[in-house]
């Protein structure tokens, strides 16, 4: 069975939000299907979309697991955008916690070091 995953935040901002995603991902959007939506392709068919909806923003909440979160960390700190929160779980899985402008959460989780 192949799998595809397509992920939607709602934003009150197409341009603000285009613009903080490209920084946090390092990249530019893929497409744009409409006037109101831009999509970012994660892996292969693998997608993280925003939509204006802005009676709807702010309540999103995402996470993504990487193969090295501290490469992703840096860069996006590169990029001027600091995570909100650091943490590691007791088994010792680590996430990083992003706040885009509407106040959705973007985790971001990697494995355990060493």
């Amino acid at each position: 069975m192949a799998l595809a995953l397509f992920a939607g935040i709602r934003v009150s901002d197409l341009e603000r939000a285009q613009e903080w995603y490209a920084r946090l991902l390092g990249k530019d959007p893929a497409f744009f299907p409409n006037d109101v939506e831009a999509v970012w392709e994660l892996d292969e068919n693998r997608f993280l979309y925003v939509e204006v909806s802005p009676e709807l923003a702010g309540g999103g909440l995402v996470t993504l697991f990487l193969d090295d979160l501290d490469a992703f960390v840096d860069a996006a700190s590169g990029r001027g955008i600091e995570p909100s929160k650091q943490e590691t779980y007791e088994n010792g899985v680590r996430k990083a916690t992003y706040h885009d402008p509407d106040g959705n959460e973007v985790g971001c989780g990697g494995p355990p070091t060493g």
